[in-house]
C-alpha cells in the first residue's frame, strides 16, 4: 500500500511539474510526428510497389530525347536527364540573379525618389509602387510576354546599328570570341576589384585618422574599369565578335536572348522592385529626422547626407526584410513555366512526364529551392550582423 502512494505521489509530482510535462508533451508530439511520416513512408513504398515503379534517382543517367533552347552548357536531346535538370538549374540561377540585381537597383532608386521633393517625380515613383506591386506577378510576366513575342518577325527585325536585331524570337547580339591572352585580362580585373577594396579600406581608415576624404569611389572604378582596358590593349584586343548574320529565314551567328528570359526577368525585377522600394522608404523615415538637420547645419550636400549618414544606418531596418524579397524573387522564378522558359521547374516536368519518377523529381525541386533559399539567408544574415551597430 506505501509502495503504490509513493508511486502515485511521484507521478503526481512529475505531472505537477511544468518543467517535466512539458517534456513528456515534446517526447509525445515526436513520437507521434515520427509514427505519422513511417505510415506514410510506408503506404507510398507500398502503393509503388504495387504499380511496379521503382524508388531511385538511377533515371538521371538515362538519355532525355528532349531539346532546350536556353542553354549555358552543352547539351544535346541525347544527353542524360541529370544534365538536363543541370541546365534547368543553371537558367533558375541565371534569372534570379540578374532579377535580384536589378530588383535591388530598382528598389533602392525608387524608394528614395519616391521621398524626392519633386512632386512629379515622388508621384511618378507612386504610381509605379502602387500599380506594379498589387498586380499578381504572374499576370505581369504574361504581359510582357506577350508584348515582346507581338514584335516583328525574323524577317522584319529591329536594327540596332547593324549588330544586334530584335524580333519576336528575341535579341540577337553579337558573341564574344575569346583569343589567347584574354586570361590576362581576366587577371587584372581581379586585381582591380581587390585592389579596389584596399584602396576603400584605407581611405575609410584615413579619413577616420585625419578627417580628410580620399575619392575612393571613382579611384576604385578606376581600377576595375582602367586596369583591364590597359591590359586588354597591351595583349592585342584579345576579344573578336561573332556579328549576326541575316540568312533567309533567321540570323546565324551571335547569341540569342529569348523573349521568355527577357519578360521573366522584366517582371520579376520591377515586381520585386516595388516591394523593395517601400522597404527602403521605411528604413530611410526610420532614421530621425534630426540626423539630416545635423548635416545640413555643418554643410553637407544632400545627396553625401544620403550615402554617408542616411542609408548606412536604415540599412539596419531593410536587410531583414530585403531578404524576404530575395527569397521570394528566387522562388517566384518557377512561374516560368507559364510562358515557356525552360528553368528547373519546366525542364522537371519534362523529366517527370517522361521518366515517371515524381517523388524523385519533386524531392530535386524542393532540395534545390531549399538550398538555395539557405544559401541566400545565410549570406544575408552575415552581412546583417556585420552591419549591426556595435556598442561602445
Amino acid at each position: 500500500m506505501a509502495v503504490t502512494e509513493s508511486s502515485s505521489f511521484q507521478v503526481r509530482r512529475i505531472w505537477t511539474d511544468e518543467r517535466a510535462r512539458s517534456a513528456i508533451f515534446q517526447l509525445l508530439t515526436i513520437v507521434g510526428l515520427a509514427a505519422l511520416i513511417a505510415i506514410m513512408v510506408s503506404n507510398t513504398l507500398a502503393n509503388l510497389d504495387a504499380r511496379g515503379l521503382d524508388v531511385g534517382f538511377d533515371f538521371v543517367g538515362d538519355p532525355a530525347f528532349f531539346d532546350i533552347n536556353q542553354k549555358l552548357i552543352n547539351y544535346t536531346s541525347q544527353s542524360t536527364f541529370g544534365r538536363a535538370l543541370i541546365v534547368g538549374l543553371l537558367n533558375t540561377l541565371l534569372v534570379s540573379a540578374m532579377g535580384i540585381i536589378a530588383a535591388t537597383i530598382i528598389g533602392f532608386s525608387a524608394g528614395v525618389l519616391r521621398l524626392s521633393n519633386n512632386w512629379i517625380v515622388s508621384r511618378m515613383v507612386t504610381v509605379y509602387v502602387e500599380i506594379t506591386r498589387n498586380v499578381p506577378v504572374l499576370l505581369q510576366i504574361i504581359f510582357w510576354w506577350t508584348i515582346l513575342t507581338g514584335l516583328p518577325k525574323v524577317r522584319d527585325s529591329l536594327s540596332l546599328g547593324d549588330v544586334a536585331f530584335l524580333n519576336n524570337r528575341g535579341i540577337r547580339m553579337p558573341a564574344p570570341i575569346l583569343e589567347e591572352g584574354f586570361g590576362y585580362v581576366l587577371i587584372a580585373i581581379l586585381v582591380g576589384f581587390v585592389a579596389a577594396i584596399l584602396v576603400g579600406r584605407w581611405a575609410k581608415r584615413r579619413q577616420d585618422e585625419t578627417g580628410e576624404a580620399f575619392p575612393a569611389i571613382w579611384t576604385g572604378l578606376g581600377l576595375i574599369i582602367g586596369l583591364p582596358l590597359i591590359v586588354y590593349f597591351l595583349t592585342g584586343s584579345p576579344v573578336d565578335w561573332d556579328i549576326p548574320e541575316r540568312t533567309r529565314f533567321n540570323y546565324r551567328g551571335g547569341f540569342n536572348v529569348t523573349p521568355e528570359l527577357i519578360a521573366l526577368w522584366f517582371a520579376l525585377s520591377t515586381y520585386t522592385g516595388a516591394f523593395i522600394s517601400e522597404i527602403v522608404r521605411s528604413g530611410i523615415l526610420s532614421v530621425s529626422k534630426g540626423q539630416t538637420e545635423a548635416a545640413s547645419a555643418i554643410g553637407l550636400r544632400s545627396n553625401l547626407t544620403m550615402r554617408k549618414i542616411i542609408l548606412p544606418q536604415a540599412l539596419r531596418v531593410i536587410i531583414p526584410p530585403l531578404t524576404s524579397q530575395y527569397l521570394n524573387l528566387t522562388k517566384n522564378s518557377s512561374l516560368a513555366v507559364a510562358i515557356g522558359y525552360q528553368d528547373l521547374v519546366s525542364i522537371g516536368g519534362t523529366v517527370l512526364n517522361q521518366s515517371g519518377q515524381a517523388i524523385e523529381v519533386v524531392a530535386i525541386w524542393m532540395f534545390v529551392y531549399l538550398s538555395l533559399s539557405l544559401m541566400t539567408s545565410a549570406f544575408m544574415n552575415w552581412y546583417n550582423r556585420r552591419i549591426a551597430l556595435v556598442e561602445r
